[in-house]
């Protein structure tokens, strides 16, 4: 009796011990087994390195917290769901918290709503169903995450138009690991990448620009520069140009310089008008003429393997503006909002990560980008037109009284036309074999060209910003004042830079698909009745056939 009684006394100290070590180990090492196909519940390679490589306390703060619909509290799930598996890969380095924005009076609401707002953090309008009917409810799907002092923000809502709200929110969870790796990347960067923005040839200005610069700044150094003083090795020290829609022409020795960054492997961020048009001239007078741009970078960008053709875009998937029309009992003219077919929506069907799942890109006066074949150049074509578009050859006279008239369908049917496109590989020298021009300073490297990136984009005002009349302040790039809708022009710049600065495995995570399994409504309301018996009756039959099979037994066995 003594020694059976011992014997139990090991075992039970055994397992004792066993548990603890298995505890020992469990907290010192992360393992997850995940059965999934797609792989939903796996980290990717690139995201555990960044983790691993944290040498300071990072903070998240998610603002997704309160009470809202399933559907978003799914996407909070797959947040806190993220951010354990973070914090375990971190070595316990990054910490998170869920924050309900909606605590507290009303001015303690309304004035971190509107700090978040300014912080970046994107809101959306959310309509919650009560006892009464329905109700507006701002909400932020979005985070902030410090790290060092710095701060920047993730919005991980991914709208777009024309889906379900079911895709919008599956399309959001696959794209967390992305939006959240990236962001932390950036911050631990530092801002060490540096971003010149073309001046000096009646680019977009600085207001203009305030948003897209702004954003930026959170991960890189941004500035203007001025390909007239910049030598060969201070622009070597940028890693992304962006040229924002010039007005007059380049000269031969800035063309070089552009030239020559390109051969180094730098990247450039082209966003060209070739045609001069504006809405302020046609507000003023009514009508005007389109005419032709004289920027004299036709044969370089040729040279890389594309033409920016001159010709103005008409779409009838477009964004609306203001016009004055009749007038009221006063007198006084009325503003109505009318489709202008010349500021078309690009919505997006590739499949390419920079363009993957964002809302339409708002555009004004747009023209096309015809591709040449070039060896060792690879291409893809980001923004196109929808199929309901057609093309108006400049010089023409464009009037404010096309509105008045409903534009005819059959004269808007065609192919979808090129706006946008991507292009990677190594360059042919534009300059080889050439003299160098006067005004350029600096040794010339004669190393062999390397692979370099660029984005070509037909239309500069992508990347501007709308100003207020009020107080000449900047709305949020891809805002429309006048119609208070938001379009993903800011997410698209964003996603631009990403793929033209960063290692493409932090890119290839924006391409990872994530199996959604969503219901049949149609089915679901044709068998509902069919389901809802077998789901109740089911479980009561098995009940009463193992408590008869039960009573059997025991009469049998008993009797």
């Amino acid at each position: 009796m003594v020694k059976k009684r011992q014997k139990d006394i090991r075992n039970l100290l055994g397992l004792i011990a066993v548990i603890l070590i298995l505890s020992v180990i469990s907290s010192r090492y992360f393992l997850r087994l995940d059965l999934t196909s797609d792989k939903r519940f796996t980290l990717s390679d690139i995201t555990k390195q960044e983790l691993v490589q944290l040498d300071d306390q990072m903070q998240v703060f998610v603002y997704l917290e309160g009470d809202f619909p399933g559907g978003f509290k799914r996407l909070r799930n797959a947040v806190s769901d993220l951010m354990i598996d973070y914090r375990s890969f971190s070595g316990m380095k990054l910490n998170y918290a869920f924050i309900n924005p909606a605590e507290g009076g009303e001015e303690q609401q309304a004035s971190l709503m509107q700090d978040l707002s300014a912080r970046g953090l994107m809101a959306t309008n959310l309509s919650v169903k009560t006892e009464e009917g329905f109700s507006q409810k701002i909400i932020f799907p979005s985070a902030l995450i410090r790290y060092k002092g710095r701060e920047i923000a993730v919005n991980f809502l991914q709208s777009r138009m024309g889906a379900s709200p079911e895709e919008v929110l599956n399309n959001s969870i696959q794209n967390l690991e992305y939006a959240f790796t990236s962001a932390i990347r950036k911050l631990k960067k530092g801002g060490q990448q540096n971003i010149g923005f073309t001046e000096g040839h009646g680019e977009l200005s600085d207001l203009q620009l305030a948003d897209a610069m702004g954003t930026l700044q959170n991960a890189y150094q941004v500035g203007r520069v001025d390909l007239r003083d910049i030598s060969l090795q201070g622009i070597e020290k940028l890693s992304l140009l962006i040229i924002p829609k010039p007005q007059t022409a380049f000269t031969e020795a800035e063309k070089f310089k552009i030239d020559y960054f390109v051969g180094r492997g730098g990247s450039v961020l082209w966003a060209i008008d070739q045609v001069n048009a504006e809405l302020d001239s046609l507000r003023g007078q009514g009508t005007q003429l389109a005419f032709v741009k004289s920027l004299n970078l036709d044969d370089m960008l040729f040279r890389y393997g594309l033409k920016l053709n001159y010709d103005l875009l008409a779409d009838m998937n477009c964004a609306q503006i203001p016009l004055k029309v009749g007038g009221d009992s006063r007198g006084q003219a009325q503003m109505q909002m009318v489709p202008w077919t010349y500021y078309p929506l690009f919505v997006a069907v590739s499949q390419h990560p920079v363009v993957k799942n964002i809302e339409a890109v708002r555009s004004e006066f747009a023209g096309t980008i015809d591709t040449l074949a070039l060896r060792g150049v690879k291409k893809e074509v980001l923004l196109s037109s929808s199929p309901f578009s057609k093309v108006l050859q400049v010089p023409a006279l464009i009037s404010l009284q096309q509105v008045e008239q409903e534009p005819d369908p059959e004269q808007f049917r065609g192919q979808p036309l090129i706006t946008g496109v991507a292009m990677e590989g190594v360059f042919p020298r534009v300059f080889e074999n050439r003299a160098m021009p006067e005004g350029v300073t600096g040794k010339i490297s004669a190393d062999k060209a390397l692979a370099a990136k660029m984005i070509v984009l037909s239309d500069g005002d992508i990347l501007k910003n709308q100003i207020s009349a009020q107080d000449q302040s900047p709305f949020p790039l891809g805002f429309d004042r006048f119609t208070q809708q938001q379009f993903g022009n800011k997410t698209f710049l964003m996603n631009m830079v990403d793929y033209l600065t960063d290692d493409p495995a932090i890119i290839a995570l924006r391409s990872r698909e994530l199996k959604s399994y969503l219901l049949d409504r149609a089915k679901v309301k044709s068998e509902k009745s069919k389901w809802q018996a077998l789901n109740v009756g089911l479980p009561l039959m098995l009940l009463a056939g193992t408590g008869l099979i039960v009573h059997i037994y025991r009469k049998r066995k008993y009797s």
